[in-house]
């Protein structure tokens, strides 16, 4: 008699419990690691919210440790796919861009306006030019004092990488003594860990100057100078700037969706632009690897919705439909 007793009462808690979860089995939650750069962090952390309403299933960790870092995270296998904005060239991975943005110099200056000139930049940041008050920044700025401090990123940074691939561009003299990476030997400066902690140096530094992504810089209220393009004009980066940047190079992103947008040639275009990546395994397994896919899916095609608002610009349609044949190279074994 106990033992119907029990074998009863085991079925009634059953059936209450299914009826509580509408009459479907407790599906097993998917977690997923994600690391790497900061530039375009608000913006994966928006994807990761909004998948998550439908998806609620599969959890998303996102960690802004920066390009370099994540890259490393993802080789020792300590997390399932990274970002960066440095291009990774490795057989090992697919890698797609996901968003464009912008890499502007952030300062903390009595001015609304400040003009500056590759040369120029290239020469505050060699440390040649110390002062704000120096001739050649004066001829564009006059009235400007101080000082000038450098800021940069002391940690493994996409961002930096960025940032020195222009100047390597613009300047002969720091194409030959530093050169372009994830890290410099900077000849001047102090350093700030992520863009938010470069952002937050340059909001506590009177006469400071910095790189940051452009978000970062409107997301703290930071003033950004006006740079001169390739065609000669002085432009702020924005959305239209930006864009004029990325499809001036669409020829180049076609035949290579890594190929660098920066010092285009176009008289709109604000010159210190890239397109941010995520790295991907050419293989992905299970559960896992599947929620992975159908993420990305979702914010290559759905997730561009949202770029815009955070001050990034969407990818141009040949490069979604070119993300989305590489997401398709992918292989997923169950």
């Amino acid at each position: 008699m106990w033992l119907r007793n029990l074998i009863a009462s085991l079925y009634a808690t059953a059936l209450v419990l299914l009826l509580i979860s509408g009459g479907n089995p407790t599906k097993e939650v998917v977690s997923v690691r994600w690391a790497g750069a900061s530039f375009p962090y608000p913006l994966y952390m928006t994807w990761i919210k909004e998948y998550s309403k439908t998806n609620p299933g599969v959890i998303i960790d996102y960690q802004s440790v920066g390009s370099g870092a994540g890259i490393r995270l993802l080789n020792e296998g300590r997390i399932d796919f990274a970002a960066s904005d440095m291009p990774l060239y490795d057989e090992r991975y697919v890698v797609i861009p996901s968003v464009t943005g912008a890499v502007v110099l952030a300062y903390n200056l009595p001015c609304d306006e400040l003009k500056l000139t590759p040369d120029i930049v290239a020469d505050i940041f060699l440390g040649k030019i110390k002062r704000w008050d120096d001739p050649r920044i004066a001829e564009l700025n006059p009235g400007l004092r101080g000082d000038i401090t450098v800021v940069h990123r002391s940690d493994g940074s996409g961002t930096t990488y960025v940032f020195t691939s222009y100047l390597s561009i613009v300047s002969e003299e720091w194409n030959k003594t530093i050169g372009r990476g994830l890290v410099v030997g900077w000849p001047v400066g102090v350093g700030g860990k992520g863009n938010e902690g470069v952002a937050a140096t340059i909001m506590q530094t009177p006469g400071s100057i910095g790189y940051v992504e452009y978000t970062y810089a409107v997301q703290a209220g930071l003033k950004t100078a006006l740079i001169r393009n390739k065609a000669g004009n002085f432009v702020r980066a924005n959305e239209t700037t930006a864009k004029a940047a990325v499809s001036s190079f669409m020829k180049e992103l076609k035949a290579d969706p890594r190929a660098p947008i920066l010092n285009s040639g176009d008289e709109k275009a604000y010159p210190i632009c890239s397109n941010t990546y995520i790295v991907i395994p050419k293989q992905l397994r299970g559960d896992k690897g599947r929620a992975i896919l159908d993420f990305l899916r979702w914010a290559i095609k759905y997730g561009q919705a949202y770029a815009t608002t955070l001050g990034y610009v969407p990818l141009p349609d040949e490069l979604v439909e070119a993300d989305e044949k590489l997401l398709e190279g992918i292989e997923w074994i169950p």
